[in-house]
C-alpha cells in the first residue's frame, strides 16, 4: 500500500498513537499527539476515531474523570494488524522517497 491519500497517513498516526498506550488514551490526548507531527484539528480527529471503531480497530470504554466521562480509545487486535500493515507500507514508501530525494538505493537493489 501507498500513502497516496492523507486519509491513510492519519489513520497510521493515530493507530500508532493509542498504540502507545496499552490501557488506552482519550480523544484530546490523542490531538496532542497528532498535532506533534501534522495539522489537525479535534473536528477532523472525531469522526477518524469513529470511523476506527466501526471498523473494528479501536474499542472504546469511558471512565470517570474530573467528575465527568471520559472516552478512552484502546487498540484492539484487528487494529494492531492494520498498524502493523502501515507500518510495513510506510518503510516501503519511504525508502521509495529516499531515493527520490535523497539519490539513495536500497542495499537490496545493489
Amino acid at each position: 500500500m501507498v500513502f497516496n491519500t492523507g486519509t491513510a497517513l492519519l489513520d497510521a498516526v493515530v493507530l500508532s498513537v493509542v498504540a502507545q498506550e496499552t490501557e488506552g488514551t482519550y480523544g484530546y490526548k490523542i490531538t496532542q499527539d497528532v498535532r506533534k507531527i501534522m495539522e489537525v484539528s479535534e473536528s477532523t480527529l472525531y469522526p477518524v476515531l469513529r470511523r476506527l471503531q466501526k471498523d473494528a480497530f479501536l474499542e472504546t470504554y469511558d471512565m470517570e474523570y474530573a467528575g465527568r466521562n471520559r472516552r478512552y480509545y484502546k487498540l484492539t487486535s484487528n487494529g494492531m494488524i492494520k498498524l502493523d500493515e502501515y507500518r510495513k507500507s510506510w518503510i516501503d514508501y519511504k525508502h521509495t522517497i529516499d531515493e527520490i530525494l535523497l539519490g539513495t538505493k536500497s542495499q537490496n537493489e545493489d
